[in-house]
């Protein structure tokens, strides 16, 4: 679709009204055609947001020129979304929507569906059937239980991203079996068909009716009684049959199931990083040529690795970029002048998370036991040169950019690292044996969407 018809698309009434009434109160993104991924009015702005219809326009405008193209919204239902430190507060979410996110290629879209069905079934074994609604994300379902199926009283009694953690990980545990068994049998070209539990604090999905961020195809709503005739005609854009009712919900429904799956998993904010699981089969690597690795190198795949390292810990896309660079220009120098050098400035035991110093007068980050200098604007820095966000966009996105799509590259990196316990990710020598394991291979296996 060329960009005209994005924007006749998202003029029409039901469309803008489906992206308005379920973004409301939720954090907001934006993918574009030039392939960026918005979520802040700006460098310094607070985090995008739709309060109504109104806004949905307001988005295709302010970043036309970068061609907008799917609209995504946050997991989190948050009680207010002004500042941008209103999405970093856990106890600023209000309600948390567990999704089960499946994943595969169109020409397994049936399997797809025979797995939504093995994920619906389950929940309505918890006894969770009016609450539950289904979208078609493309090239997949996103199984969904509406937040507010959590009384008030359960609410009360733990954090609700907490509650939507467990009960995805719950349901897929439980599910496992006949899960595995259905995406075993899936024989594809393209995208393996995979169910993960995406499920963390800053995790955003695609809205209902909004547009895929490559494919021409709508995301359309279903309840599960329709999932026997679902077909892929409905999500065409010009076509669309799409089913509003992803709207109800009985409260309570759902607490059973979200006082099972907090005692059996813990919470998300308790083992974050520990429990994530992605039921695929293993895939036979596959050999390609080195010419696709002529323009990355181990630098680029360093920088991208420690600034996407950054990003899951703190959620500051900016300091992440001058980090990964800034790591990856202290790994080449250590290299080049020993590598006993590499680890001179880590701490004995691992610190907690991440954390601002002084040392005989200058300013260090620790990111757990790593630590590096920094300027007084904030930005990681090696003398007295600040590595800065464009310097990574120089250094590192545009040569990713000449290989695959730097969004894509981004997308897996922090789908690999989230694959570690977050105590790896804060001990400097683990980190460094995780980005060996990749360091040569990391974008032969990437394929575009």
């Amino acid at each position: 679709m060329e960009f005209d018809d994005i924007v006749e698309y998202y003029s029409k009434p039901i469309v803008r009204k489906e992206i308005a009434e379920y973004s409301k109160s939720r954090w907001v993104a934006l993918h574009t055609s030039s392939g960026l991924f918005l979520r802040y009015w700006g460098k310094a702005g607070p985090p995008l947001r739709i309060f109504n219809e109104r806004d949905v326009n307001r988005l295709l405008e302010r970043f036309k020129w970068l061609k907008p193209r799917t609209f995504y919204a946050s997991v989190n239902v948050y009680f207010r979304i002004m500042r941008r430190e209103d999405v970093e507060s856990p106890n600023n979410i209000k309600y948390a929507t567990p999704i089960w996110d499946i994943d595969g290629s169109l020409e397994c879209w049936d399997s797809i569906v025979d797995v939504a069905r093995i994920i619906v079934e389950r929940l309505e074994r918890e006894g969770v059937s009016k609450s539950v609604y289904l979208k078609w994300s493309g090239r997949g379902i996103h199984v969904q239980v509406h937040e507010r199926s959590f009384s008030r009283d359960v609410l009360s009694k733990y954090n609700p991203l907490d509650i939507a953690y467990s009960v995805v990980e719950y349901i897929i545990k439980e599910s496992s079996h006949e899960i595995l068994e259905v995406v075993k049998g899936v024989k594809s070209k393209g995208r393996q068909l995979k169910v993960e539990n995406q499920m963390d604090l800053k995790r955003v999905f695609t809205t209902p009716l909004s547009l895929h961020k490559s494919l021409d195809y709508a995301v359309v709503c279903f309840k599960p009684d329709e999932i026997d005739d679902f077909a892929l005609e409905w999500a065409n854009p010009d076509t669309l049959k799409h089913n509003s009712s992803w709207r109800e919900y009985v409260e309570g429904e759902a607490d059973s199931l979200a006082l099972k799956a907090m005692e059996e998993i813990g919470g998300y904010f308790k083992r974050v990083g520990e429990i994530r699981t992605v039921l695929e089969p293993i895939k036979p690597r596959v050999v390609k040529s080195p010419r696709r690795r002529a323009k990355v190198g181990r630098f680029q795949v360093m920088s991208l690795l420690q600034a996407a390292r950054y990003y899951i810990l703190t959620g500051d896309l900016e300091k992440a970029k001058s980090f990964g660079l800034n790591r990856a220009i202290f790994y080449a120098w250590a290299k080049y002048h020993g590598r006993y050098r590499i680890h001179e400035r880590r701490l004995t035991g691992v610190r907690r998370g991440v954390k601002t110093v002084t040392e005989e007068g200058r300013k260090l980050v620790y990111i757990g036991d790593e630590g590096a200098f920094v300027s007084e604007r904030g930005w990681f820095k090696i003398g007295d040169k600040e590595q800065l966000p464009e310097d990574y966009d120089r250094e590192v996105v545009d040569k990713i950019n000449s290989v695959v799509p730097y969004e894509l590259a981004w997308e897996k990196a922090i789908e690999y690292l989230k694959r570690f316990p977050k105590s790896v990710l804060l001990d400097q020598r683990k980190f460094y044996e995780v980005y060996k394991r990749v360091r040569d291979t990391f974008f032969e296996d990437i394929t575009e969407e």
